[in-house]
C-alpha cells in the first residue's frame, strides 16, 4: 500500500541558511525516482495548482475544455489528460499525489453475436450486426508481480540514502559526509543543526515545481517556505 508521507531527516547551515543534505530511506528515494517516469500531463494537473508557469498549463486546459464533438469516437480525452502512471514494484510511496487513473471499461455487443468483439467505447458499433457495442464486460486487473525480496521499489533498503539540496542522490557514508562538509567549506560544525520534517503530499507538489525551477530544490521547499 502506498505510504501517504514519510520523514526527512535534514542537515542544515544555519550560518548559510541553507540544506547540505538529508538522510532518507528508501522510501524516499523511490519517490524522486518515480518522478522520471511521469507523464508530462500529470506534472502538469498537480503544478497547476502551484501556479505553473509556461504555456503548457494552456495546452493542458485547451484538451479540457475541448467539447468532445471534436474528439474521435474512439478516442477519450481522459487518455490525455489523466494517463497512468506506471509503477515499478509493489509499493511506491506518496502516488496519492496524482488522481486515481481511470477505471478500465470495456463493451461488447447487445445481440450476442457470435464474433470476439470488444471496445472500450460504447459508441462503437458491432463489425457483423451494426448494433451499438454497449453491453458493459467486466474488467479483472492482473495480479501484481512477485518481485525479489519482497521490498518494491526501485532501490535496496539494506542502506540509508542522502539527498543532495539539488536532488543528487547517493548512498550515505561518513566518509561522503565528510567529504560534503570540506565540499561546502563548513568550518564550524556548531553552526549545523539537524531537523527532521515531514513529506507528504503538499511537500512533495512543491519539490517537484522547484525541481523545475532551482538547483536548491530542498532548501527552497523546507526552509523559505517555512
Amino acid at each position: 500500500m502506498a505510504k501517504s508521507s514519510v520523514s526527512l531527516k535534514l542537515l542544515v547551515d544555519t550560518q548559510a541558511k541553507r540544506v547540505l543534505f538529508a538522510e532518507v530511506d528508501k522510501d524516499c528515494v523511490d519517490f524522486l525516482f518515480h518522478i522520471m517516469s511521469f507523464p508530462v500531463a500529470t506534472i502538469i494537473s498537480l503544478l497547476k495548482r502551484q501556479g505553473m508557469s509556461g504555456s503548457l498549463p494552456n495546452l493542458y486546459e485547451s484538451i479540457e475544455n475541448l467539447n468532445v464533438s471534436y474528439v474521435q469516437p474512439n478516442k477519450n480525452k481522459d487518455f490525455l489528460l489523466k494517463p497512468v502512471v506506471p509503477i515499478s514494484g509493489s509499493s511506491v510511496p506518496l502516488l496519492l499525489l496524482g488522481d486515481k487513473p481511470t477505471e478500465k471499461k470495456f463493451y461488447k455487443c447487445n445481440n450476442h453475436c457470435g464474433y470476439s468483439y470488444v471496445t472500450d467505447d460504447p459508441r462503437a458499433l458491432c463489425p457483423n450486426c451494426c448494433c451499438t457495442m454497449k453491453t458493459n464486460l467486466a474488467y479483472v486487473a492482473p495480479p501484481h508481480a512477485q518481485e525479489t525480496g519482497g521490498e518494491g521499489g526501485f532501490v535496496k533498503g539494506v542502506v540509508t540514502y542522502m539527498v543532495m539540496d539539488n536532488l543528487e542522490v547517493k548512498p550515505m557514508s561518513t566518509i561522503s559526509s565528510i567529504t560534503l562538509l570540506n565540499k561546502f567549506n563548513v568550518k564550524d560544525v556548531g553552526l549545523l543543526q539537524e531537523k527532521v520534517v515531514n513529506f507528504g503530499m503538499d511537500e512533495a507538489v512543491k519539490l517537484l515545481k522547484a525541481s523545475l525551477q532551482s538547483e536548491k530544490v530542498l532548501t527552497d521547499v523546507f526552509l523559505k517556505s517555512n
